[in-house]
């Protein structure tokens, strides 16, 4: 009676895994053909609740056109888009969408644009809380390169799901505009919306890091159109490093962004298993979250309090990435001394972070701390490389962080 009722127990923890597994897969549509296709992500970003001021400009999306730029890391020669409404109270329509490569700002070569099809069909319909792949295509996606994404809507839900933090121009044109090459005269936002995900069929050998993180992973303080983020430059070292080659970069930060409560978008501890676990082929995990968490404590007492919370979710994070095979670098807090965060107890804060950080608690760090820190002062980034701020980096801080990442921890 006793081993028929253990053996009852480990079946019915089989089945408990196998169905959790399985809800925590990616997405699937008719895209996906063949247990052997190695789907990898190329490119991402991380879907949220549009605020007001971020809202695409007149004439809007519903019943016109859409062009966004995005910049891919792998390349490959069968590709599928991943789009999202899951933000949103009401239906989005996608009458018609393609793909082409970027001539120049929003003007495309018309002889690389190819029409998306989902499920057979031009149109795909995203209901409230959706998202949806296309079908596989046929696209020559070179290594590094821009990827124009034309976007024809029908009715389009008032709430809207987009990654405000763009840092990379959009344009709008009224009217069914998908095959206009130049797109002269388009309304210019830097936002994007409703795109979240570009996947492509890769060899074996290739897979991806995502880099989840605030508002100096997104970019903030980096060129509008340059993509120099310190995650692209460090998707270029790799590319141009042939044991590296076939390792893609996706960027999953939002500005504003907390760990565990408050910020912008969803927490990084509610969307983990969304922004990083569904993703494709991904082998690394590289965080970098925690200071808007530190610069929202209010008094000194919640210091400590605080700290343990942000390191409390590390561990979730790592936990659940371990399961999946995926190994976790920890990046340390930067310093922000004389920024609008600064505060003794906050300081306290982050070196309680930054000493967990560093004690092997994840399989590598990155320490963001040292190599952004002042030669004379270790509390306040290098006063050439932060956006004026003292918080956020610059180009050149950007440029910086991208550079001293070690590429024998992707090898």
């Amino acid at each position: 009676m006793i081993k028929r009722y253990f053996k009852y127990l480990l079946l019915l923890q089989l089945f408990t895994l196998i169905i959790g597994c399985k809800a925590n897969q990616p997405l699937a549509n008719s895209s996906e053909k063949t247990n052997d296709e190695n789907w990898v992500g190329s490119w991402a970003c991380a879907p949220m609740l549009v605020e007001p001021n971020n809202m695409p400009p007149a004439p809007g999306l519903a019943e016109n056109t859409l062009r966004q730029i995005i910049k891919v890391s792998i390349g490959g020669e069968h590709i599928r888009l991943r789009f999202s409404n899951i933000f949103s109270d009401q239906p989005t329509v996608l009458k018609k969408v393609s793909i082409a490569n970027v001539l120049n700002a929003s003007a495309i070569d018309k002889n690389t644009q190819k029409n998306l099809s989902f499920n057979g069909n031009q149109e795909v319909t995203l209901n409230p809380g959706q998202e949806v792949f296309s079908d596989k295509l046929n696209f020559q996606l070179k290594q590094g390169q821009l990827l124009a994404i034309t976007i024809y809507y029908g009715a389009a839900s008032q709430k809207t799901t987009g990654h405000p933090g763009s840092r990379t121009t959009s344009y709008i044109l009224s009217g069914d505009n998908l095959n206009n090459d130049v797109f002269s005269g388009a309304v210019k936002t830097d936002h994007w919306y409703s795109i979240v995900g570009v996947d492509v069929v890769a060899s074996k050998k290739a897979s991806n890091i995502v880099c989840l993180g605030n508002s100096i992973t997104d970019g903030r303080g980096s060129g509008t159109n340059k993509q120099n983020r310190w995650t692209d430059i460090l998707a270029a070292r790799l590319a141009a490093n042939k044991a590296t080659q076939n390792i893609g970069v996706l960027n999953l930060g939002i500005g504003g962004n907390c760990v565990v409560k408050g910020g912008l978008g969803p927490t990084a501890l509610d969307r983990f298993d969304r922004d990083v676990l569904s993703q494709t082929g991904t082998k690394w995990l590289v965080i970098l979250e925690g200071i808007n968490d530190i610069g929202g404590i209010k008094r000194a007492e919640d210091a400590p309090i605080k700290a343990q919370e942000i390191i409390d979710a590390y561990q979730i994070m790592i936990e659940k990435a371990h399961a999946r095979g995926i190994k976790v670098y920890g990046c340390t807090i930067l310093p922000f001394q004389k920024s609008f965060y600064d505060a003794p107890f906050k300081q306290e804060a982050r070196d309680i972070v930054n000493a967990w950080i560093r004690n092997n608690h994840f399989d590598a760090v990155v320490d963001f701390d040292k190599e952004m820190a002042s030669e004379t002062d270790s509390k306040t980034i290098l006063s050439n490389m932060h956006d004026g701020d003292f918080l956020h980096p610059n180009e050149l801080g950007y440029q910086r962080m991208g550079e001293v990442i070690d590429l024998n921890l992707f090898k």
